[in-house]
């Protein structure tokens, strides 16, 4: 499961989509009343994505006059939480946006939850707009590896996480947008001295375990990420890069670089605040970027990528998965098509989403493209490194419990390895590795 530079060219990937399908999937006999569509997904209506398929609704039904969409929307955590047993009832949708990795899609595929979309990605030329590293995400082994194996979801987007910065607060401040690590940590210490906080975030959910793998990920190479992530090698949590991680992880805990208060901060929270201009800083992903550029009014803001690291959590976007007991899996395949289209992709890049089949000419808001630009920037370098929470089923939670106690003091940094390191290893022994 490896990220290739030839994600670099992801915004200008311009490539026709072919209509038709594979005809692996015969379509229900049709009755008297309409069809119905069930969608799930967890993007909030002003993201980019939510915008890109709010948009894919309306052409789906258009197209589709005799079917109705029925989308409910769910919270990440809501899904995550609950997928494995939802998708094994009779409660599952036809369509669901899930998170991507082993743990997660890799896990319900091997648990034979998911429908196998190799048939319709070929016939539908969805391989085609996903190549190289893309497609890493999508294709899940025997064992729910990712990497390779049969297609079992479709990305439409990319994502990466990075710095979020209030202009005014750095105008302010006399802080300049930072280079160097030294420049960060430096800048940092000015708005501490200031009394303000610089850095908010959230350790009741994702957003304080990117920031402890970011700074692990500052003294880490390819292959190590490969190990972590891959199984392809012996992972030492107790090496130069976790340890850096945790280390410097309390560390800014204790300057008051991250809020002792955070642990119990939930993401839309850490989002909230940080619009509300309460913290200059906010370190988390693209997926915000559409949002704040709808929602900001009362400050200038902008994004720079983490200073002295050539990698950053970040991969291709979630997944369209369909489950293996959906029932109009003919439907839920028209409608990824739809979202794979030009003109849904186009809107995602101009909503400050990152498409992976826009037309590049056809992007012309100023912060997408700046986004967008950092986005190629990363993955020229071969920058993607996914996220921590991938490697083993259940590890999310194990992550948030372990940030958590770096952040409240209740564990060292070193204890806070091994209670990483346990359920890696665990899963790694379930796997035969």
């Amino acid at each position: 499961m490896i990220k290739k530079s030839g994600v670099a060219a992801l915004a200008a990937m311009v490539l026709a989509l072919s209509a038709c399908g594979s005809g692996s999937e015969s379509p229900p006999a049709q009755s008297d009343g309409p069809r119905v569509l069930k969608l799930w997904h967890y993007e909030a209506a002003e993201s980019a994505m939510g915008k890109a398929w709010a948009e894919a609704i309306k052409k789906f039904e258009a197209s589709h006059p005799n079917v109705k969409v029925e989308f409910e929307e769910k919270s990440f955590e809501q899904i995550q939480k609950t997928a494995s047993m939802v998708l094994n009832s009779d409660e599952a949708p036809d369509l669901m946006e899930y998170n991507k990795g082993n743990a997660t899609a890799g896990l319900l595929s091997k648990q034979g939850l998911l429908a196998d979309l190799s048939a319709e990605v070929t016939g539908r030329g969805w391989d085609k707009l996903l190549p190289g590293g893309l497609q890493t995400t999508a294709k899940y082994d025997e064992r729910g590896v990712m990497g390779a194996g049969k297609w079992y979801g479709i990305p439409n987007y990319g994502e990466f996480v990075m710095v979020y910065y209030n202009k005014d607060l750095f105008e302010k401040h006399k802080v300049e947008v930072p280079t160097t690590f030294e420049e960060f940590t430096a800048a940092l210490d000015t708005f501490v001295k200031a009394g303000v906080t610089p850095i908010g975030t959230a350790g009741a959910e994702y957003p304080a375990q990117q920031i402890f793998y970011q700074l692990a990920l500052s003294k880490a190479d390819r292959a190590w990420v490969d190990a972590f992530q891959a199984y392809q090698g012996k992972v030492d949590f107790h090496g130069p890069q976790f340890t850096y991680g945790a280390q410097t992880f309390a560390d800014w805990v204790g300057k008051g670089y991250l809020d002792k208060k955070s642990s119990g901060i939930k993401a839309e929270d850490m989002g909230v605040s940080f619009m509300k201009g309460e913290h200059p800083m906010m370190v988390s992903g693209s997926w915000w970027y559409g949002r704040f550029a709808s929602e900001i009014k009362d400050f200038e803001w902008g994004h720079f990528l983490w200073p002295g690291a050539t990698m950053a959590p970040g991969s291709s976007g979630n997944l369209w998965v369909v489950p293996e007991k959906s029932e109009n899996k003919d439907l839920a395949y028209d409608f990824i098509d739809i979202t794979m289209s030009k003109d849904v992709q186009n809107l995602l890049g101009n909503s400050g989403g990152v498409p992976v089949a826009a037309d590049p000419a056809a992007i012309t808001d100023a912060k997408s493209k700046e986004l967008i630009e950092s986005f190629n920037t990363l993955t020229a370098r071969d920058g993607l490194a996914f996220y921590p929470d991938w490697p083993a089923p259940g590890y999310y939670d194990v992550m948030v419990a372990a940030t958590q106690n770096l952040i409240n003091g209740s564990k060292q940094p070193a204890a806070m390895l091994d209670e990483l390191a346990q359920p890696y290893e665990d899963n790694l022994a379930d796997l035969g590795n």
